[in-house]
């Protein structure tokens, strides 16, 4: 074991995990690329967790922030008025589609859900919140509430009163085999069922990934939020989408992951990519919900000038260079070969994704069961070939990947043949057993 290793295990907590079994420490980047301590070269194709959404070390992110710093100014609060955050504040509204949307910055994707449950439960005088099965929305004591993995929640307690709909799990019998069209019609139906069963008054609103990230990119049929929303919207519930992995491009059909359903929700929260590696994150809602809070309140940290010169660089730099037709383009190049080759991999479950969020289901190839052992077999053997991938879902049985944005074809290209050499290696080892 690494000295570096035993110094982190002896003062960082067991629950904060680490992958492989010698984990790497990250040194150096360079356009979609980094380097480990012993001077190894990986494609990044998890990007710090969808967060380096532009890849590493972009002159124009770099100066962008450089030249706040020269200014002698990292920090000033938010009783004074900050340009750089309200010309973010600007574009994101605009770019929202939401009618007189303001917005709010936090550090995290977490602290943004706690602020939309708090905007939510305020407006419409209710603790009772709708959620979907397999969700993850943070680690905080609201934001856990409202996830639905038993991987990442430590307790039952909760401030919110919360009920899990179906949308993401049609892995299910009563759903295997269901149309688009038939399932969306099952889960609506059941949403029904909850409203009329479940519930005692009122509800305050539905928050959802249009995209589960830590669900292992599992989602929801296209049009499916549609068909909920014209239920919630009957009886004043408001939507929430979780855009925190799944905004800024990333599904390449749409700028923002519900938008691939036709939806505008009432409020939108993000983080993660904004910044390309600097913490921000937010909430954008419609005015009335925003400004309905009768307390003062602030956050710190939140919209902090280093932050929003990284902000605004990145997502400046997401528009001119038109990166979600990128995501497109490479995302489908990917896409397309994982399917291909899953047709001859017994170990492939499903290959699933939209653009560059794309995922692999590893199952025993015998029985078919989810398998977290080939899923960790397969980080290793990535690894080796200098491919970072990350995993996720309900089992931690799936392989979830989302390079960069500024991925070339060439890079595309070159990921695909790592990860499937890296299927086919499993696939014949699993075949020997």
């Amino acid at each position: 074991m690494s000295d570096l290793l035993a110094r982190h295990r002896a003062v960082m907590p067991n629950w904060v995990a680490l992958y492989y079994n010698e984990p790497i420490e990250i040194v150096g980047g360079k356009g979609n690329r980094v380097v480990d301590a012993s001077g190894k070269s990986y494609l990044d194709f998890f990007a710090g967790i969808l967060t380096n959404m532009i890849g590493y070390d972009v002159p124009e992110v770099r100066e962008a922030v450089e030249r706040q710093l020269a200014t002698g100014v990292v920090h000033t609060s938010t009783v004074y008025l900050l340009r750089g955050q309200i010309e973010l504040a600007e574009k994101i509204a605009k770019l929202s589609g939401i009618k007189d949307a303001k917005v709010f910055f936090t550090n995290s994707g977490t602290e943004a859900n706690e602020t939309a449950l708090l905007l939510a439960t305020y407006a419409r005088k209710s603790d009772q919140v709708l959620a979907m099965r397999q969700s993850y929305h943070g680690r905080s004591f609201g934001a856990i509430s409202v996830t639905s993995n038993r991987a990442w929640k430590n307790n039952s307690l909760s401030p919110l009163n919360v009920h899990f709909l179906h949308g993401a799990d049609r892995h299910l019998t009563q759903f295997r085999g269901l149309s688009d069209a038939d399932y969306i019609k099952a889960c609506v139906d059941d949403l029904r069922h909850v409203l009329a069963t479940s519930v005692g008054g009122d509800v305050a609103a539905l928050i959802a990934e249009p995209i589960q990230g830590v669900g292992g990119f599992t989602m929801a049929p296209d049009g499916l939020f549609a068909a909920y929303k014209e239920v919630l919207d009957e009886q004043g519930i408001l939507f929430v989408s979780d855009e925190v992995q799944t905004g800024w491009g990333r599904t390449g059909s749409a700028f923002f992951g519900i938008q691939n359903h036709g939806v505008t929700p009432d409020m939108m929260t993000f983080a993660k990519g904004l910044g390309n590696g600097f913490a921000v994150g937010g909430v954008v809602a419609r005015g009335d919900l925003m400004d309905g809070l009768h307390a003062t309140g602030l956050a710190t940290f939140g919209g902090n000038p280093i932050s929003m010169a990284a902000a605004n660089a990145t997502l400046d730099y997401v528009l001119d260079h038109d990166l979600q037709a990128n995501a497109a383009r490479t995302g489908t190049l990917i896409t397309d070969g994982l399917r291909e080759a899953a047709g001859r991999l017994p170990v492939v479950g499903d290959v699933r994704g939209k653009g560059l969020m794309f995922a692999v289901e590893l199952v025993d190839p015998a029985t078919g069961a989810p398998s977290p052992a080939l899923a960790a077999r397969f980080m290793e053997e990535t690894k080796k070939a200098g491919l970072l991938a990350g995993k996720g879902g309900l089992h931690g049985n799936v392989l979830r990947m989302a390079p960069p944005l500024t991925l070339t074809a060439e890079e595309a290209a070159e990921g695909l043949g790592i990860i499937v050499n890296a299927l086919e290696v499993i696939n014949a080892e699993a075949a020997a057993q």
